[in-house]
């Protein structure tokens, strides 16, 4: 069993190894015990389709022709006085990135069957990293000319080679994962801050839950705290993901676990079947109802069963046969009788997140002519200064008595459709917000501002809002508003519809 802290090379390299809460017993298949490394590079297309796949990290603007001359190891070096072509030390320097020239040193860098050899030049490297600097240079150095590098890709050496010859950063989504263990182990610490914060601008539900298990694997909190602010938030949408079958087996333990999950248990408990036949797979084992169990272990007993409605159990769980006879009769009891039987499940609903509320006007009014919907749009614009998920929106109801009202809700972003749903509500004629969902939260990037509108049918007038507010502060997130071209119905800043934001934060 390799040793979660790593490998200890003559004390020159760091390595990051599989820590113990991703082990996998004796009887998993060969893929299962391999380094972190490989690990990675299984998940190297689907990270590239979840996170944009064309996304970069700045580049500093430096060297551009001398990247592109010797990134295949051209050392097509013209002028016998190149160095007079370059003005600085770093552009001269950056001359030597992936070049043989004055190279003392080779690596031979990935797997067996994929590996590439890549020049080097020691004091170059030592200066950037002192993992280098005490391969090269320290007390236990070793004068070898190749050195092997098996657990690391060959692009995201290259990747962070570049960074130290040309101090540049250059990421692409189906190598930053790659990046950030060539980083930590090589003790580069900006560029795996780099690439981490590549990850955080990238992260979206599709890819929480395999980064989660990522952010705990390179001991990155501020990473793993933000997987969890989505997962929560989103955590339909991230259970329903293709990556969440990717997660190990502790990652699935600590979703399970957690109280502020925003989704229904039925859905809970699909995505752990959906997982548990994944893994069947990675262990070479038969897909049956005994396998899935299996693996499952004490996880299946974290998913709330009990919380579940009656009918979501009845006609889902009670019919996967996941379930023993005995486990499916107790818990149709724990529904029913007055004496509920102890389960093993438990069986306490999750807390959820609360959702906060943004109002952004100071008073409401009606009038006798006012506010009047006819199939017309009620829109504003809005930026936060934090990542938050927006719910759904408070709106006004009827000011002559109660009255119901149809609602299309929906949430642009530079006239880029997020967010849609149609609903109904019904307000009692008091001047009070009535809540309106979208059917999953949508995830809103900070700076940036984003179009709610409204387009509500009803025949009663309504109340509308007055001295409104541009910026206003929630707890710890500030929102700011202005006016929308989309508004064709008198809604703006200083009055109108849409008076509150729901949001999870």
């Amino acid at each position: 069993m390799v040793d979660a802290k790593g490998r200890n090379m003559k004390c020159l390299t760091f390595f990051l190894m599989l820590p113990a809460a991703v082990k996998k017993s004796k009887k998993t298949s060969k893929a299962s015990r391999l380094p972190v490394c490989c690990e990675i590079l299984t998940l190297k297309k689907r990270m590239a389709a979840e996170i944009y796949s064309n996304k970069k990290a700045p580049v500093p603007s430096t060297s551009a022709h001398s990247y592109q001359q010797n990134l295949n190891n051209n050392n097509t070096i013209q002028s016998s006085n190149w160095q007079g072509l370059y003005p600085t030390i770093r552009e001269r320097n950056a001359v030597m990135f992936n070049n043989d020239l004055m190279a003392d040193v080779h690596f031979v860098v990935g797997p067996q069957g994929g590996t590439q050899r890549l020049p080097g030049h020691k004091y170059v490297l030592a200066v950037g990293s002192s993992v280098f600097h005490a391969m090269f240079y320290g007390e236990l150095a070793e004068d070898k000319d190749e050195i092997r590098i098996p657990d690391v890709e060959p692009g995201a050496f290259l990747a962070m080679l570049k960074y130290i010859y040309c101090d540049e950063i250059d990421l692409a989504a189906d190598t930053v994962l790659a990046t950030l263990y060539a980083a930590k182990k090589y003790i580069v610490p900006h560029l795996a801050r780099a690439c981490v914060t590549f990850l955080e601008t990238s992260l979206s539900a599709k890819n929480a839950c395999v980064l989660l298990s990522q952010s705990c694997l390179f001991e990155e909190p501020d990473l793993t705290q933000r997987c969890w602010e989505v997962i929560d938030a989103q955590a339909e949408l991230a259970l329903k993901s293709e990556g969440f079958c990717d997660i190990d087996y502790q990652t699935l333990q600590s979703i399970l676990n957690r109280e502020t999950l925003n989704a229904k248990e039925i859905i809970l408990f699909e995505a752990v079947l959906n997982w548990a036949e994944v893994e069947c797979q990675r262990r070479d084992l038969s897909i049956n109802i005994e396998n899935k169990r299996k693996v499952l272990g004490k996880a299946l007993y974290l998913i709330r069963i009990p919380a579940m409605t009656l009918d979501d159990f009845a006609n889902g769980a009670a019919q996967s046969g996941v379930l023993t006879l005995n486990e499916t009769n107790d818990i149709f009891l724990w529904y029913t009788a007055a004496k509920k039987p102890d389960l093993e499940f438990v069986c306490k609903p999750r807390k959820g997140l609360a959702p906060q509320r943004c109002h952004r006007f100071q008073s409401c009014a009606y009038r006798s002519n006012q506010w009047r919907y006819r199939g017309r749009c009620d829109s504003i614009q809005f930026a936060v200064d934090k990542r938050v998920f927006i719910a759904g929106f408070g709106l006004y109801g009827s000011s002559c008595g109660s009255a119901e009202y149809s609602a299309t809700l929906e949430l642009k972003r530079q006239g880029v459709l997020l967010g849609q749903n149609f609903s109904k509500f019904f307000s009692d004629g008091s001047s009070h917000t009535f809540p309106v969902w979208f059917e999953h939260p949508v995830q809103i990037e900070p700076d940036t501002f984003y179009t709610a509108s409204v387009v509500l049918d009803g025949n009663e007038l309504s109340y509308f809002g007055q001295e409104g507010m541009t910026e206003v502060q929630c707890g710890k997130v500030t929102f700011q508003f202005q006016c929308s071209s989309d508004s064709t119905n008198g809604t703006g800043v200083q009055g109108g519809q849409l008076p509150e934001l729901i949001f999870y934060a």
